[in-house]
């Protein structure tokens, strides 16, 4: 499950950021973890929730696997205020380096709509060699976007119930995979799904669906719990032996082919990846 040692910082001196430009010193934080293999463009994301806890957030590129499969670092951002019941972000920096400070791209901008109050969201432009450093919104980097029902870090429940649980060895894992799919983002769809993860020592991992307006930067499950697997210590992927998918019964969105096909990639070879449906 996630630990905020690393991607939460809680104690003095990042807990508590008195001046959101801080967060430009805290950047360099991303570089304890580089997991971009296949372009070697490694991002960080750094975020103040309105806890004033300070999130991080890396990209994720899978090895073997086309790159728009990867985790941008500003969604692994969001399922790690998802993981940690955070319910807001306030401003957010992103970087490449240590000095310059970009938008996020358009795939992530749509991506943070969906949070709550999405438009008032801080985000900072820094280059030292133009002189600039503001916060600007937001809504002012993509004013006219597709945003239906933003609410994507509250607290929900879907109520989904098993069909069965026959032909699952580990109740823990399929339960884990259960509750996730239950705190599924799936408004447009419909479709809500969860996955758990476990790899050789026996730890669980567990992620969600995620949905957007603009279909395309939606999150798939597997994705999220491997953000939950990165957070908690995991390097390597290889060390994943054994998973459980839980979706709707005929869902018009499935996640099964694309998880099967994700977790055969970079998995252990062995990785058993059991689907249970649900309603």
């Amino acid at each position: 499950m996630a630990q905020p040692s690393k991607f939460v910082l809680i104690n003095e001196p990042y807990g508590v950021v008195s001046d959101p430009m801080d967060l430009v010193s805290l950047i360099d934080r991303k570089v304890y973890l580089r997991m971009a293999p296949i372009s070697g463009r490694h991002v960080g994301a750094v975020g103040l929730g309105f806890s004033r806890k300070v999130f991080l957030g890396i990209n994720v590129e899978l090895p073997g696997l086309p790159l728009h499969h990867s985790i941008h670092a500003e969604q692994f951002l969001v399922v790690n205020l998802m993981l940690n019941s955070e319910q807001n972000l306030t401003h957010l920096a992103v970087s490449s380096s240590d000095s310059v400070f970009h938008a996020p791209c358009g795939h992530c901008r749509q991506f943070l709509q969906e949070i709550t109050e999405a438009s008032i969201i801080q985000v900072l432009i820094k280059d030292p060699a133009l002189g600039i450093q503001e916060f600007v919104t937001l809504k002012s980097l993509l004013p006219r976007h597709s945003n239906l029902l933003p609410d994507l870090l509250q607290a929900r429940d879907n109520k989904l119930l098993l069909l069965s649980s026959e032909g699952c060895e580990d109740l823990v894992l399929l339960r884990t995979a259960l509750a996730a799919a239950n705190r599924s983002f799936a408004p447009y769809s419909k479709c809500p799904s969860g996955v758990a993860l476990k790899d050789r020592e026996g730890k669980v991992y567990r992620g969600w669906y995620i949905e957007s307006a603009a279909y395309n930067p939606s999150l798939g499950p597997v994705q999220a719990a491997l953000v939950d697997f990165v957070i908690s210590g995991g390097t390597k992927f290889e060390d994943i032996v054994e998973a459980v998918l839980v979706e709707k019964r005929d869902a018009v969105v499935s996640q099964e082919k694309t998880a099967k096909m994700i977790l055969e990639t970079i998995a252990d070879p062995k990785c058993a990846v059991k689907v249970f449906h649900c309603v």
